[in-house]
């Protein structure tokens, strides 16, 4: 979709959208309080003992990271694997093709700004400072093997490609995969605990849900401290590069306070703007600093390198993924290389998911996957390929010097590359924008994540106060500045991998509450595909309810551009009957259903629901909702206004993309009683199997409320005229396309 489509308002709008008001029962945004003070007051208590005792501290990190590696080891190792293959898998399957939203949603970003936006989030600054340090210093110093060799050499590049592999990027689709199914599909909460209600059920509403959200901010907000530990290093040595300016605390400090001061302008100017721009200018930047050393560098060999770094990452990646050294474990290395990044990306998982689902509504499943492995996959390696191989080609060459500040002094090893090349004031300041973007965009996202993650949300698309979001942005400064000055970068590692082995428990959970979910989903879709080719085609024919009309009543219907009189007076004469008619027989019988009518907004025109409730099972909805739209070009001389309207039919997951104007009361009986047997077919497949219908317990009768703060109630189906609304645009672009 292109900018200009993203921007558009939708026509379909209500009249608290044209007012500005607020729906009723429709509050202001809130903490959650509970999860809010836990995990403030966790994140300020490390930060108090770390600049109190810095030598305590440093020595308690030390030590329980050493027994995490040495303890828990195979166990990263292991997640991160089971977390790739059941992503792939989920895709792959029969429910790849579920869109993360109601059925007729459309992406809102284009591919280039969503994956711009998922590659900034995703990678920081962090790719700039190993890209250099760690092809060298497994090249110099290998887990295993002489080094300073051809083989070490191709196996350096190997390494460093794995740890900012496809691995990694496989926890963010998880999280992200989970949190946009049950935020977009069944409305709720954007929170990590989301993702574990056909696990824990109602209990996510209590310490367990809290613990899980407590647990993934406190991830979340170390994960993103290292990588801003080392953005700092990195733009001190930056600025000491092209300036003069001492590398010292002091300017760190600076430096710290700066990237607050920018990360909350971006992010109190939200997603669409602030966060959106950054992203896209850094991804520019980043294309032309590659380009820049690919040319003026070793072209053939760099060319080469790539290739063959390819080749490598493929027919090497089954052998090292599972590869826990457990005849020759190299304990340091492992815990200061491999364990460090997947405990890294454990924790910037819920933060980098959360945003990846904020961006993402309206993707099918498969295409979120494919995107989220593949795209930002496919820039790493470039990117690492170019500036390792860099790297390698002038430490091989006999650069000894070179070779001793990227393993020892890593970051001051880019700008050392950069110093070889031409032009280098420039270029040294184009990369210290950029890294300054990185920074920036990890800073911002963060905090826009960490608020969501404390906050009560109005709906999936709303963030967190703003006020809550500086709090985050100044408590991550504030990490990032204790923890250099216990120790370093070195310190922000290892409390990393120590936090990131609570969440790893944590993606279990999600695992199996996303199966079990997906499980419904797919059952639903088989009950719609099995009746509707059976019992609908023998009733209605292949063409649905057009089959009963004649072809003069086909015509006129093609030709005709209803307003919103004429819409509304078909509403009252024609829907509401044959719905209460319906809904009659549904008493009589003994179920339990029940008929609304609610105007939509300034349109001056009902929208309908017949709600049939089962007990505990899934509920039925048959909802017929106004969509207004613009009248073609072409058909302009047969209609007297600019906009239409169609009487679309909607279930629980969205719109059956039809419209009932022109059809007779009975056509839309027997149209309903259609949907009905479709839903009591998939009722019967989950009696069958000894499943539920219904992804959540809460009571099917809040299907239209908004989240009630007080109780904790949270509705189950994103209400359909919620996703008339909001996909109006969507819905529009394709009749007029």
């Amino acid at each position: 979709m292109s900018e200009a489509k993203f921007s558009k308002r939708s026509t379909v709008s209500t009249s608290y959208e044209q007012s500005g008001s607020a729906p009723p029962g429709r509050g202001p945004t809130r903490i959650n309080k509970v999860v809010f003070f836990g995990s403030a007051a966790g994140v300020l208590a490390i930060i108090a003992w770390s600049l109190i005792d810095q030598a305590g501290a440093n020595a308690v990190i030390g030590a329980v990271v050493s027994w995490v590696g040495s303890t828990f080891g195979w166990w990263y190792s292991l997640i991160v694997v089971v977390v790739l293959l059941f992503v792939i898998g989920i895709a792959l399957s029969k429910v790849g093709k579920t869109r993360l939203g109601p059925d007729h949603s459309r992406p809102g970003f284009n591919l280039f700004t969503w994956a711009a936006m998922l590659f900034a989030a995703g990678i920081g600054i962090d790719l700039m400072f190993f890209s250099v340090a760690e092809p060298v210093t497994q090249y110099l110093a290998p887990p295993t093997g002489d080094g300073s060799t051809v083989e070490a050499a191709r196996m350096a590049m190997a390494w460093t490609l794995f740890h900012y592999g496809i691995l990694g990027w496989g926890l963010y689709a998880l999280i992200g995969l989970a949190l946009a199914y049950f935020a977009y599909r069944h409305n709720l909460p954007l929170s990590i605990r989301s993702a574990l209600y056909p696990i824990l059920g109602k209990r996510i509403h209590g310490p367990l849900g809290h613990g899980v959200d407590i647990a993934a901010v406190l991830g979340a907000i170390f994960g993103i401290a290292t990588s801003l530990g080392i953005g700092v290093a990195q733009l001190n040595f930056g600025l000491s590069f092209m300036f003069g300016i001492e590398e010292s605390k002091g300017v760190q400090i600076a430096l710290i306070a700066l990237s607050v001061i920018m990360a909350t302008i971006s992010v109190l100017t939200g997603v669409e703007k602030g966060i959106r721009r950054l992203s896209e200018l850094n991804i520019i930047l980043c294309i032309v600093l590659m380009l820049f050393i690919l040319f003026a560098g070793k072209t053939r060999f760099l060319l080469d390198g790539i290739v063959q770094n390819i080749g490598d990452t493929l027919s090497l990646f089954p052998g090292m993924a599972l590869n826990t050294f457990a005849y020759d474990r190299p304990d340091a290395w492992l815990n200061g290389w491999t364990l460090f990044f997947w405990a890294w990306w454990i924790a910037w998982a819920p933060f980098v998911g959360l945003f990846l689902a904020r961006i993402s509504r309206g993707r099918t499943i498969r295409q979120f996957v494919a995107g989220v492995l593949v795209v930002p996959f496919a820039f790493i390696l470039l990117w690492i390929s170019i500036f390792g191989n860099s790297a390698l080609s002038l430490v091989m060459g006999g650069n000894a010097e070179f070779g001793d500040i990227a393993m020892n002094t890593p970051e001051r090893g880019f700008y050392s590359l950069l110093e070889q090349y031409p032009a280098v004031p420039l270029v040294a300041g184009i990369a210290t924008f950029t890294g300054l973007l990185f920074y920036v965009t990890s800073a911002d996202s963060g905090a826009l994540v960490m608020a969501n993650f404390t906050s009560h949300l109005k709906d999936s698309e709303s963030d967190g106060p703003k006020w809550v979001r500086v709090f985050w942005a100044v408590a991550t400064g504030l990490l990032t500045l204790a923890m250099l000055l216990i120790d370093g970068v070195a310190t922000l590692q290892q409390a990393t991998v120590i936090m990131g082995l609570p969440f790893s428990i944590v993606l279990v959970f999600i695992m199996l509450g996303l199966y079990k979910a997906l499980r419904i989903e797919r059952s639903l879709a088989g009950s719609y595909k099995k009746t509707l080719h059976t019992v609908l085609s023998s009733r209605t024919g292949a063409g649905g309810i057009e089959h009963h009309r004649s072809w003069h009543q086909r015509l006129a219907r093609v030709m005709s551009y209803p307003g919103a009189e004429q819409a509304q007076r078909f509403v009252k004469d024609v829907v509401e009957p044959a719905l209460e008619e319906v809904k009659a027989e549904f008493t009589d019988a003994g179920a339990s259903g029940e008929m609304t009518i609610k105007p939509v907004g300034a349109l001056g025109i009902d929208s309908v629901d017949l709600i049939i409730r089962h007990g505990g099972e899934r509920t039925f909805k048959y909802q017929v909702y106004p969509v207004q739209l613009l009248v073609p070009s072409y058909a302009k001389v047969t209609s007297a206004g600019e906009k239409y309207y169609r009487m679309e039919v909607f279930s629980q997951e969205g719109s059956h993309g039809y419209d009932l104007m022109g059809r007779t009361r009975e056509q839309i009986i027997s149209d309903v009683l259609d949907q009905y047997e479709v839903h009591m077919s998939f009722l019967r497949g989950q009696s069958e199997s000894a499943g539920r219908s219904r992804v959540s317990d809460d009571s099917p009768d809040k299907n239209d409320w908004d989240t009630d703060f007080d109780t904790g109630m949270i509705p189950t189906i994103k209400p359909a005229a919620k996703n008339a609304r909001r996909d109006g645009d969507e819905i529009m672009e394709e009749e007029n396309a």
